[in-house]
This record gives C-alpha cells, structure tokens and sequence, in this order.
C-alpha cells in the first residue's frame, strides 16, 4: 500500500516517514516555525521564568494564540448551546479515575489510552486521592436527572505522564456526554470541530493567518466535510499499518504498538482524518461498553477515536455500560475498589436511567492540529509538563 498524494495538501502538521528500519515523524512547519526532520523526541523544558514573562508581554505567537483560544472557547459554548447541551461545573479531585487497573491491578499496561493519574493527599486523611484526569464520570452522574439530556463541560484534567511533542501533563479538556447513541456521539463531535473552524474563520482569521498561509486557512472551510473522514476498526487497521511495512507486530490484536507514528501514518494512507473503531476491549477504560460483535475472537469496546490528517487521536468517544451486572463483572476485571464506585454503579439501578455517550477533545491537541504547531507547549500560554513549574 501506497501514501496518498500529499499534494492535496491536507491540512496537518506531521508526515510517519520511514527510512530503512527507522521510523520519524517530520514536522512540515507554518509561518512561524520551520520544517524539522524528526520532532518524535523532543524534550519539554522550562523556559527561564523572565524570558517566559517576556515572551507572554511581547511575542505575537502568544498574542495570536490567544485570541484563539478565546475564540475556542465562545465557539465551544455556542455549539453546544445550539445543540441543546447544558454546562455543569464539576470536581477536579475524584477517587474515581479511568484507568483503575493501572492503579490497582497487580499489573500495569503502559500502552493503554490513559495514564496514572496524579494523587494527592487531602487534610491530612490516611488516602490519597486523585486529580480528575477526565469529567466524564461527573457528566455521566448529571445525566441521571431525567430532565437533562446533553452536558458538558470544560476543565483541566491531570495524567501523570511526561510531557511530549503531542503530550501535556495538564491540560484542558472539553468533554461532551449525553442520551445519544454511538453515531450522534461522533457526529456531535466532528459538529463542534467544524463549529469551532468556521467560528474562528468568520471572527479570527487574522489569528489563523499569523500561523497558516493564506491557501491553509481557505482550505480550512472544508477541513471537516463529510468527505474528509473515512471509518475502519482496529483490526483494519493494523492490516494497513502492516501491509505498509510488513512489520509482523502489527498482527497481534494490542495497542502495544499504536502511538504517534501509526496514527500519522493511517492518516496518510487513508489521505483522509481516520475514525477508528472497536479498540481492544481490555485494553481501554472499564466503562466502555462491549460491541456487539467481537474480532477473530478478541472483545472489543463500543468506542472510537478521531485521528486528524497529519496527526494525532484528538477526540476519544465511546459509549457506557448500561447493565449494572456487565458494569460488575467490567468491575472485577479491572479489581476496582468497590466502595470508591459504588456511586457510579448505583446510577444502574434509577429505572429512568439511559445509557449515554461521550467523548473528550483535547484543547491544545486540536490546537496543535490547527495551527500546525511542532510541539504541543506551543500551543499553551503556561504549558505544565512533568517539570515544576517557575511561573
């Protein structure tokens, strides 16, 4: 299998080059910042605290960034608002995380879509507890009003990971969840993308034009058409990750070696933004639901994730589990401490009670994406790595 032709210039920022046995994202570059060959192992570092209060007084890249992330923010509200979702102010300390088998389990993947999430101790109590590494759970639990049927919500959400050129440890999360079924969940999604694109266009494209040329910010206008994404499931692909390379790890069913470079290159393959679906069951958070079909014998999760063109997985979606004895068993598998979820299986027993979906777009991911950015602390004004900070 071939890549597409990168002459239709599809708007992203990376091409997965391959070159003997090795493998290299290359950075296309924007008006700003010039192509680099290999950006996969770059490393964040602190700035200097007055050199960084420098560049926030004076550097029009922060400027220009923020007015888009102001227009983010107004366009996020007033999609949502359109669709009838409803915003819910939220905790940011939980003992519920995603991932609890990395936590609790005597063994840790460390290729699943979460990471450990950052603890804490609280007044002196003998456990810790945990920075809020997603709201979804939150979400979920005001949904069981049955008056309210769409929320949302936008907070900063923690991993304890180290950050990368696609990676922060903090950063903002905007998270949707509601009485919607698995296509609505991703159409909604792709909605808010294209919402947010035409927001800025019609109000900041001055801000666009600081970053993009003229021709990247027109082709903007049909960046997220119904023609610019294509579907397949995980099985597909590793066939076409393996077929590009005939490297015989990508016959075994694991997200063991799916990261960056494989999502930049399905990208290219497909020439498209890729949805894929049907992930390894037991290797994705507990609450997904199981689809209703497996793949040559494995499980796998009612989910989705959204690779934009030249890039990285942008939006996780999935649908939940609904039957409070699944969601038990799910419970088991990944040796949840019972009494800390408890309140996220008493909701199965409201009889009003509705299965729901989600997903969860990172912020400067998107904005990463969009104004094709190197590295992901570009595209925040006080980015928080795995580093103290000094301002």
């Amino acid at each position: 299998m071939f890549l597409v032709d990168l002459d239709r210039h599809m708007h992203g920022p990376f091409s997965a080059i391959i070159a003997g046995d090795k493998k290299s994202i290359s950075y296309r570059g924007n008006n700003i910042f010039p192509p680099e060959e290999d950006v996969s192992d770059a490393k964040f570092i602190n700035q200097e605290a007055k050199s960084h209060l420098d560049k926030i007084a004076f550097d029009n890249h922060l400027y220009h960034l923020h007015k888009i992330d102001n227009g983010i923010f107004f366009a996020t509200v007033e999609y949502f608002k359109k669709i009838n979702a409803e915003w819910c102010n939220l905790p940011l300390t939980t003992l519920m995380v995603s991932s609890p088998g990395e936590v609790y389990a005597g063994k840790k993947l460390d290729y699943t879509t979460d990471t450990l999430p950052v603890s804490l101790s609280w007044f002196g109590n003998t456990r810790e507890v945990f920075l809020s590494e997603s709201s979804q759970f939150y979400l979920e639990l005001r949904l069981l009003s049955e008056k309210i049927d769409k929320v949302f919500s936008i907070y900063s959400s923690f991993r304890k990971e180290k950050a990368d050129f696609t990676h922060l440890s903090e950063f903002q999360h905007i998270e949707f969840e509601g009485k919607v079924s698995f296509s609505e969940n991703i159409d909604i999604a792709i909605g808010l993308m294209r919402h947010i694109v035409f927001y800025l266009i019609r109000n900041h494209n001055d801000s666009l034009l600081f970053f993009l040329s003229k021709k990247e910010s027109e082709e903007l206008q049909n960046v997220f058409s119904q023609e610019s994404f294509t579907t397949i499931t995980f099985t597909e692909a590793l066939v076409m990750l393996y077929e590009d390379t005939k490297d015989e790890r990508y016959k075994k069913f694991s997200m063991e070696n799916f990261g960056s470079w494989q999502e930049i290159r399905l990208t290219e393959l497909a020439g498209k933004h890729i949805i894929v679906t049907e992930f390894p069951l037991l290797q994705m958070p507990f609450y997904h639901n199981t689809a209703s079909r497996s793949r040559n014998g494995h499980a796998v999760a009612e989910n989705a994730d959204i690779i934009l063109y030249g890039f990285r997985e942008t939006v996780g979606s999935g649908v939940r589990i609904t039957d409070k004895k699944d969601l038990l068993r799910k419970a088991e598998i990944f040796n949840l401490p019972k009494d800390d979820y408890e309140p996220y299986l008493m909701i199965r027993d409201y009889e009003h009670y509705k299965r729901t979906a989600g997903f969860g777009m990172g912020w400067q991911r998107f904005t990463q994406w969009l104004l094709k950015l190197p590295y992901i602390w570009e595209s925040a004004h006080v980015p928080r790595g795995h580093h103290l900070p000094n301002i």
